[in-house]
């Protein structure tokens, strides 16, 4: 075994979030030392890369399970306002970014695509009517429409009005600031940048097998060369375990107090990827549905334009799925892996009790390419089968944890779980994930570098980097203008 010298961080997995935290200490601290172990033979080929992610820079505009309905016919918007929040920050770090040539021009990675919700059925009507009226009052949301008029809808949408029946209710919402967001090119992007410092090591084909606490309290980390056959080690004052459902794993192996408990239930999903070029380019926009009953969040269907690798693409789904893979080129014994003494009883609570969920996944894997085509003719009602190919998007592992009432509980959403003494940090969960990277791993920052993140000289890197730093932009009206401007104007999306 081979082992190397002390490094301030180690990083497991070379995705946005890595690459996006790498970022941010490398602005706030340059002569810091970095480590990146992936297994993989490059950078963002797991969630991050765009046809396993939804690619929407999720901004809440559009999708309506962040906007749930009260029993009284309001809408709850709270969430809506953070994710927005959350975007806007990552707009900004990229923004700073191009500014300063530390990343491409921004058609490289990001793309101006309208964001639309589409709904029909009174009730339904009702609900994004009703959402409309109080996001649109928002000046988060002020440039929000509504229609009910199929001529409005048709120039909005034109593909998904092609051929539909008038004869139930349709409304929908259309949000021209919308984005699409090639994480998978924005994280090779980043990498690139990093990689020209000498001191910023990524190393692939390396698979993390076991890291361990020092009685110095750095953590020795042992990693496998795939490539060479022999283990390496190194020491780090810091961690980062953001190796998607991976995380989950080496989380258990460290030990840390704070992870117990913790579980992970696995997601899989399908595209329909249109091969069509004719109906391609037809296709301008985002336009995401209400989910079906007992679907998972991230299941939300949508008939999405996107642009991978400079390509115009379009895709319609998810379709949700269930393996015990915690990764998308992981092994079918994740799962079982994942489960131990602290874990197993939040596990098996909450497989019980999400009963329904599972049917509806193994449901949607049974699938033929007959009800797909059904679904996407909700959305494309002119679609041919032979105009559509299947394929299979990203994994994604769903927080399970502990509950003194259920006994364990199923969660969606991404979370934080950080040693005591800030020395480690996973990032579990999924959806919004890679497009609130900057809020989240800013927070990260804040959490586990919170002596160094209170100097006058971090305060005002993080400032210069983020201007919202510190500041609420659900509240602060005039300078969610001044940013918006901002990022308008250097990411090309005035």
């Amino acid at each position: 075994m081979v082992s190397e010298d002390l490094v301030d961080v180690v990083m497991v997995g070379a995705g946005i979030m890595s690459a996006t935290l790498a970022t941010l200490l490398h602005e706030l601290q340059p002569e810091m030392t970095f480590r990146v172990f992936e297994r993989l033979e490059d950078v963002a080929l797991e969630s991050s890369k765009a046809a396993n992610n939804a690619g929407t820079g999720h901004a809440a505009n559009c999708e309506l399970n962040y906007t749930p309905e009260k029993k009284d016919g309001t809408v709850d918007i709270g969430k809506a306002l953070a994710i927005n929040s959350a975007f806007e920050t990552s707009l900004q770090l990229w923004s700073y970014l191009v500014e300063k040539s530390a990343l491409a021009e921004p058609g490289n990675f990001l793309t101006q695509v309208p964001h639309q919700s589409m709904v029909w059925g009174e009730a339904n009507t009702r609900f994004l009517k009703a959402r409309h009226a109080q996001l649109s009052a928002h000046p988060m949301f002020h440039d929000m429409q509504f229609s009910e008029d199929p001529k409005q809808l048709t120039e909005w949408m034109p593909l998904t009005m092609e051929g539909r029946e008038l004869d139930t209710p349709l409304a929908a919402t259309h949000v021209p600031r919308g984005t699409d967001v090639d994480f998978g090119r924005l994280t090779r992007l980043l990498f690139q940048g990093l990689k020209a410092h000498a001191n910023f090591d990524l190393r692939l084909r390396h698979e993390v097998r076991d890291l361990e606490r020092e009685p110095d309290g750095t953590w020795r980390v042992r990693a496998m060369d795939l490539a060479a056959g022999h283990m390496s080690e190194v020491r780090a004052r810091f961690v980062f375990l953001g190796a998607g459902g991976a995380a989950l794993t080496l989380l258990r192996k460290s030990r840390i107090v704070e992870g117990k408990g913790y579980g992970g239930f696995p997601v899989s999903g399908q595209w329909l990827m249109c091969t069509n070029p004719e109906v391609i380019h037809r296709h301008h926009s985002k336009v995401y549905g209400k989910p079906s009953l007992g679907a998972p969040p991230m299941s939300v269907p949508h008939l999405d334009t996107r642009h991978i690798d400079g390509e115009q693409a379009l895709l319609f789904g998810p379709f949700a799925g269930f393996t015990t893979k915690y990764l998308k080129t992981g092994s079918y014994l994740d799962m079982i892996r994942a489960i131990g003494p602290g874990n197993i009883w939040p596990m098996m609570a909450a497989g019980w009790h999400n009963l329904d969920l599972t049917r509806y996944l193994i449901g949607q894997v049974l699938q033929s390419p007959e009800q797909r085509l059904a679904e996407l003719r909700k959305f494309v009602p002119t679609a041919r089968l032979e105009d559509w190919k299947l394929e299979i998007a990203g994994q994604r592992v769903q927080i399970i944890k502990g509950d003194p009432k259920l006994g364990g509980k199923l969660e969606f959403g991404t979370e934080v779980v950080a040693a005591a003494d800030g020395s480690l940090a996973a990032l579990l969960g999924a959806s919004p994930g890679a497009s609130t990277a900057a809020t989240t791993m800013v927070y990260l920052i804040l959490r586990c570098f919170s002596e160094q993140a209170q100097t006058a000289v971090w305060q005002a890197r993080l400032q210069k980097m983020v201007p919202s730093f510190g500041h609420d932009l659900t509240k602060e009206f005039d300078l969610l203008r001044r940013v918006r401007q901002r990022s308008d104007t250097v990411l090309g999306l005035a």
